[in-house]
């Protein structure tokens, strides 16, 4: 059509100088053709290894994540945490003080005096009640008082274990109106919610504290990648900004889908490193072994702009040059993801970055 249309023997080394370009395909001369050296395969499908990668945060399971409250409230009178300070199990974390300390403490020790005295005469009330020397009516009675005075006794006992005070060593001698609050984990302190001298009710938290010893790795999977994963498969999970890299274990996988289609997969971290902390954004690879996959040598696979192509010979010196998804790599080949147009058809090995100079000069001559 060009050598009508142009209609001059110029025209025909124009022609044969020059590659055709209709949209993304180009039509080279036999000289041409030759002097790129062109080499041609076809996909294979190969068992290949190939990395699936995820991304997720760091995150500690509910029973390391504690919350710290006084279930009677108080004032909070002493405390030196701040948010990142580390804490030991049993370390005095705050001191509180109020009234209705004192006042539990004095019940408890009055209910104690009064058991102790209801139980003399529930003793008394039995020996005479056995002798008939006493009548049932009054046994009963001191039966009533003795067992009424155990069960308040108990619940004040446990009222005072609720503020950390042990009911054993509380004596008169030792009444206080300030209580401690312990720490019950090593951890850090994540949140600091109040200051001195602030009123705290039942219902507030002071602090929030972190058991980072078993902290793991909380990764987001699509559900079309869960058939690929399984408990126990190992993995390397990195953060960017660090460029660290750390051994993980898949310890447990999500059964069921959010509405974007996918679960969470919980990964053990081989060895605690103080810099992870809860929140942080991390990346992850895991290899998948012997996956089938259609594969091409990656010799074939160019890359122009952003994308990445390869050239289909069509006919004889007759090219089209078509975009393709890479996966994969291992050993020299490459997983075509979108390979439906590509099965079957010859693409160019050795010499497709030379066509594709072709394609470039031939649109800058347009």
């Amino acid at each position: 059509m060009l050598l009508v249309a142009c209609g001059g023997k110029e025209d025909v080394k124009t022609t044969e100088s020059a590659p055709i370009v209709e949209s993304m395909k180009v039509t080279l001369t036999s000289a041409q053709v030759k002097n790129a050296g062109l080499t041609f395969s076809k996909l294979e499908e190969k068992e290949i290894s190939s990395i699936l990668k995820l991304n997720g945060k760091i995150d500690v399971p509910p029973q390391n994540l504690v919350s710290i409250s006084i279930p009677m409230g108080g004032y909070l009178k002493t405390t030196d945490l701040l948010p990142g300070a580390m804490v030991k199990k049993g370390q005095v974390i705050a001191t509180l003080e109020d009234q209705q300390y004192v006042q539990l403490q004095q019940n408890y020790l009055l209910a104690k005096v009064k058991l102790k005295i209801t139980e003399g005469e529930y003793t008394r009330q039995k020996e005479l009640n056995s002798s008939k020397a006493s009548s049932d009516k009054i046994f009963q009675q001191a039966e009533a008082e003795y067992k009424n005075a155990k069960i308040n006794l108990r619940a004040l006992d446990e009222s005072l274990q609720l503020i950390g005070i042990n009911s054993n060593r509380l004596n008169e001698d030792n009444i206080s109106k300030r209580v401690s609050i312990s720490s019950p984990i090593d951890g850090y302190v994540s949140k600091v919610n109040a200051n001195i001298g602030k009123y705290l009710t039942p219902s507030e938290v002071l602090f929030e504290l972190v058991n980072v010893a078993d902290i793991h790795l909380n990764l987001s999977v699509f559900e079309k990648d869960l058939p690929k994963l399984a408990i126990g498969q190992k993995l390397v999970a990195y953060n960017n900004n660090t460029g660290l890299k750390y051994p993980c274990e898949i310890i447990f996988i999500g059964h069921s889908l959010s509405v974007e289609k996918n679960t969470e997969v919980h990964c053990h971290f081989n060895k605690y490193d103080k810099s992870l902390v809860p929140g942080m954004y991390m990346n992850a690879d895991i290899e998948l072994k012997n996956v089938k996959a259609q594969t091409i040598s990656e010799e074939a696979v160019i890359r122009f702009g952003n994308f990445e192509y390869v050239f289909v010979e069509l006919k004889k010196n007759e090219f089209e040059m078509i975009q393709v998804k890479t996966g994969a790599k291992e050993n020299g080949l490459v997983e075509i993801i979108n390979y439906s147009k590509l099965k079957g058809q010859p693409i160019v090995l050795n010499g497709a970055y030379s066509i594709l100079m072709k394609l470039k000069n031939a649109e800058e001559e347009e």
